[in-house]
């Protein structure tokens, strides 16, 4: 087994990375390949918390005549039904989870208090944070940055449909070019759409460095974890 470089990681997915090649809902299987990795990952030693989006099932940008909050809410609610759907296909696997959320639904999760969190990936948990920040204008991006500099993680993992950060959107611009590293000041200043810029400035001024992969391949989440330079470095 490979040597874990990290010792506590912020593993941030987005939905559509669960929804596979469907794009849009949960599927299984893509759901299960990444719990065995995530599996794996704890085997090595290394903490893992989790933050996880809401686009597979809702995305606020896209709502028409609806205001921006209830657009957002909705965002946040999507992502609790990810988070259950981790939890479930986690504990399935054998592993200890904690589910917290940024507000309260007593009957799915337990509210988020930092030093809990801390204390559940010290007893080896998997900690899953879900409904983004509690608060509307805000991305699960900018929930990933809050919370990775709240539990003092090393890295946030940030696992995507593409494979690192562009100079223009991949999929729609075939002469797109890829970034193998990259400063949080750049990213802000190109306007670039792989974080935004509130998540960025947060990361900047903590110091964490967010390394965006591909998840189509759920074996990258080992080899970041070990220290193999792949995808994207955000620093």
């Amino acid at each position: 087994m490979p040597k874990a470089k990290y010792k506590r990681v912020l593993l941030k997915l987005s939905g559509e990375a669960i929804a596979g090649e469907k794009g849009f809902g949960i599927d299984p299987k893509t759901l299960g390949n990444i719990c065995d990795v995530i599996k794996r990952i704890t085997n090595m030693g290394t903490e893992v918390a989790i933050v996880v989006g809401g686009g597979n099932f809702w995305r606020g940008r896209q709502a028409q005549d609806m205001e921006r909050v209830t657009a957002d809410y909705m965002g946040m609610l999507a992502t609790v039904m990810n988070g259950q759907a981790l939890q479930d296909a986690l504990e399935y696997r054998g592993l200890d989870t904690r589910l917290q959320l940024a507000f309260e639904i007593k009957q799915i999760g337990e509210l988020y208090i930092r030093r809990k969190a801390i204390r559940h990936l010290e007893m080896g948990r998997v900690v899953i944070f879900a409904g983004g920040t509690g608060n509307p204008f805000f991305s699960t991006d900018t929930c990933a940055a809050l919370r990775a500099s709240e539990i003092e993680a090393e890295v946030i993992l940030a696992g995507k449909t593409i494979d690192g950060v562009y100079t223009d959107d991949p999929k729609k611009n075939p002469d797109a070019k890829k970034y193998d590293r990259i400063t949080y000041e750049e990213i802000i200043s190109k306007s670039l759409k792989v974080i935004d810029s509130s998540a960025a400035g947060i990361c900047k001024d903590n110091k964490i460095p967010t390394i965006v992969f591909a998840l189509s391949d759920p074996e990258n989440m080992i080899r970041v974890i070990s220290g193999e330079e792949i995808g994207t470095i955000i620093n």
